[in-house]
């Protein structure tokens, strides 16, 4: 094989030097560890969303995502991330929740809440 020439196949190139699979196998860790950060997330956000519906508060909260919005764009920008993205990313996930929120409120899932059908939150 030449210098600097690796065989490819369908799936991709199958001969690497040995730092690009272990920095391929550090990524694909992250990967892994975001799937599983946005399983977390999206669960307590499940619940927010069963709660909402049971005391009929909107499924969006503008003024939550504004700030969500500001605090994520000064970590990314902290953190080296592009805030843009940061906040297409983060605009993107909620409308996946408020999307999740609506189905909810349309379910039987806050109905069979009993303390969810009363007026205001249990003290």
């Amino acid at each position: 094989m030449l210098a600097g020439r690796h065989r490819h196949t369908l799936s991709g190139v199958t001969d690497v030097p040995p730092e690009l699979a272990d920095l391929r196998s550090s990524i694909d860790n992250i990967d892994a560890a975001l799937i599983h950060l946005l399983a977390e997330r999206f669960k307590a956000t499940q619940r927010v969303g069963i709660l909402k519906a049971g005391w009929r508060l909107p499924p969006a909260d503008p003024a939550r995502e504004e700030t969500q919005i500001t605090r994520l764009r000064a970590l990314a920008k902290e953190a080296g991330l592009d805030p843009i993205f940061a906040e297409k990313f983060l605009s993107f996930v909620v409308a996946e929740v408020i999307r999740h929120h609506e189905a909810i409120a349309e379910t039987a899932e806050v109905r069979a809440a009993p303390w969810l059908r009363s007026e205001s939150p249990p003290t």
